[in-house]
């Protein structure tokens, strides 16, 4: 009996040390999930200076990485968590939190946060993501995507490459290189912002039954259907 004690207090004691730290990173999700949907609804608010309304219109997958964090002295490295959204059927998905980190070497110093959104054209890239770590330029071509409504009639908006790329710091919006950097599914992050230990990307994708989605969750969502064209 004595053991039996014993063994609960541990348990007890686990419990009390592990729940605020579930809870804390759960809270950390959150903001970036609301992080995320704010990015995307101040690019989308200024027509002549985001994505094109064509991008989204035939996208099938959507990553918003809030503060992508570049820093470096001579070795540089970039490091940010975000969100990964997809469209079934028109309609988009529940996010999945995930994580990209990517180095490079030159003459470089100092610090930069750095607003990132990736369009990702068909499935094939998002299979590869859920899969393992994604290399973005190694398993998918990635290029700078094009700006602005006028863009949509001066580019060839068919868009031979996989995935189109852009990032917002100091104000200005453009796109950007990112060949090189890995992107993958953050497990650990998913399970704490759905309070769903073991929950996968594909059911979080799929909106499956008894998955309660955060209101962050439900609110990015929104923004993407309101500025995706039907």
């Amino acid at each position: 009996m004595r053991k039996f004690y014993i063994w609960v207090s541990l348990f007890l004691g686990a419990v009390v040390f592990l729940v605020p730290g579930w809870l804390q990173a759960a809270d950390s999700a959150d903001k970036t999930v609301s992080s995320a949907s704010n990015v995307l609804e101040e690019i989308m608010r200024i027509p002549e200076k985001g994505l094109p309304p064509a991008l989204l219109k035939d996208a099938y997958g959507v990553a918003v990485l809030p503060g992508l964090l570049k820093a470096g002295f001579v070795v540089g490295g970039k490091y940010g968590r975000g969100v990964l959204s997809v469209r079934e059927g028109g309609r988009w998905s529940n996010p999945s939190l995930i994580t990209l980190m990517g180095g490079s070497v030159g003459w470089q110093i100092g610090a930069e946060s750095t607003d990132v959104i990736l369009v990702f054209k068909t499935r094939k890239s998002i299979d590869a993501i859920t899969q393992g770590k994604f290399t973005l330029g190694a398993q998918a071509s990635v290029a700078a995507g094009p700006v602005g409504r006028s863009a949509e009639a001066a580019t060839d908006v068919q868009l031979k490459s996989e995935i189109y790329s852009y990032s917002r710091s100091r104000g200005l919006f453009a796109g950007v290189a990112l060949d090189g950097a890995a992107l993958q599914i953050d497990d650990d992050a998913n399970a704490q912002y759905y309070r769903s230990p073991g929950v996968t990307s594909a059911a979080i994708f799929a909106s499956g039954k008894g998955l309660k989605v955060p209101a962050s969750a439900a609110s990015f969502k929104k923004v993407l259907t309101r500025y995706t064209p039907r």
